[in-house]
């Protein structure tokens, strides 16, 4: 069957239609990642976005429910260059086509989807419509793609309410600690978030007990912390900062999630306690930017964002470079940033934004880029280990 990808700048691109369908209007941007297409589509900050995946072929290797990042996919629509049917790997569940159908997900392949990305790069993210209807007119279509706007989405894809995940490590045959453990198969299938390592030694609330803030949350954000040794809260975006200071956590993690960070102002009024507080925080890409406006500076709308595994950042203090993995359209502006409050620990080395902020006097850090990152490099993982580590310190002092 024919589908159509129309941009609001009236261009028109043919293709054959494959997922669920229906016709939807959305914001349309492209991830340069060669691998890892199931985690972009089960990445909760996709959502209100069209997704167009730069590598030319997509579904070679299925779908693998143990290595989605959270219960569903998010984005509206999925744009490939080439459509991969039948895919081979010993692990997979189904395939790609057979996902989106579940998931109610459409997608339009064999498009020129490097014409596509040089359309959004030179002149910017713009809206877009997948159909399959033939007759389309574009008169009454693109005033409808201008006026359309992600909304309050972080509302969407928060936990309805909140759940616990208990600190452990797996343990190999030997005794010594593995960082290998999966999801729990039939725990993600009722839609829940919770992991569960084939071998493994429970902690018994030994671990750092640690809240997190669900904006959009990757699992394994949750499943890093675990790994760690945390007993992880996961709280729905809305809770108020008095229910999270009154658990008592010894750290407090701020996730990643969608859509213009400046509309979540109840979020950022919340945050503005937590900042007040002792407690130690670190936050990662939409917690980054919260955090951010919530003590005074300010973001904006990239031309294109920064979407893909491939993404260098500089360590600020030690001038060490990291390949990271990114997803994000907005930015903190470098130019607002009061020095007193906090200043630049990560740039882009493509662009020079900003990619994390050091705090002055307090115990929060905060990143652009995803450390957590699976599928991805996970290079920058070294950063859950200096939040335990900030946590360990702030005991101390309490104990002394």
């Amino acid at each position: 069957m024919k589908a159509f990808l129309v941009l609001e700048d009236g261009t028109v691109f043919e293709g054959t239609h494959f997922g669920a369908q229906k016709e939807v209007i959305s914001e349309i941007v492209f991830n340069t990642s060669m691998a890892g297409y199931l985690e972009v589509l089960t990445d909760p900050s996709y959502a209100g976005q069209a997704v167009c995946m730069t590598y030319p072929l997509i579904g070679n290797y299925g779908v693998c429910k143990d290595d989605c990042e959270s219960r569903k996919a998010w984005p509206d629509g999925f744009i490939v260059r080439e459509l991969s049917r039948n895919y081979s790997n010993f692990r997979a569940d189904y395939s790609i086509q057979e996902f989106l159908v579940e998931n109610d997900v459409p997608g339009i392949a064999g498009i020129d989807t490097r014409a596509l990305t040089k359309i959004l790069r030179e002149k910017g993210t713009m809206n877009g419509m997948i159909t399959t209807n033939e007759n389309y007119n574009l008169d009454e279509i693109i005033p409808k793609l201008k006026a359309y706007t992600t909304g309050k989405v972080v509302e969407k894809v928060t936990c309805k309410e909140k759940y616990e995940i208990k600190g452990s490590v797996s343990l190999m045959e030997n005794g010594a600690l593995s960082g290998s453990a999966k999801f729990d198969k039939e725990a993600f299938e009722a839609g829940k978030r919770e992991m569960k390592p084939s071998l493994v030694k429970e902690l018994n609330g030994k671990g750092k007990k640690v809240a997190l803030l669900d904006y959009g949350a990757k699992d394994n954000i949750a499943y890093s912390l675990k790994l760690r040794g945390c007993d992880v809260t996961v709280y729905p975006a809305q809770t108020k900062a008095e229910e999270i200071i009154a658990s008592n956590p010894d750290g407090i993690m701020l996730s990643n999630g969608p859509g213009d960070p400046k509309e979540c102002t109840d979020i950022i009024n919340e945050i503005k306690k937590l900042y007040d507080t002792e407690i130690p925080i670190f936050a990662i890409c939409l917690g980054h930017q919260l955090m951010a406006l919530a003590t005074g500076a300010d973001t904006y709308k990239m031309k294109y964002g920064h979407r893909g595994g491939n993404h260098p950042v500089k360590d600020l203090e030690t001038g060490r470079v990291y390949i990271s993995s990114q997803n994000h359209g907005y930015v903190v502006d470098m130019d607002k940033l009061d020095p007193k409050i906090a200043v630049p620990a990560f740039i882009n080395v493509n662009d020079g934004t900003n990619e994390g902020l050091k705090y002055t006097g307090k115990n929060i850090f905060t990143v652009q880029f995803h450390p957590e990152a699976c599928c991805g490099p996970q290079d920058s993982g070294y950063l859950f280990d200096r939040f335990i580590d900030m946590m360990n310190k702030k005991a101390a002092e309490v104990t002394k």
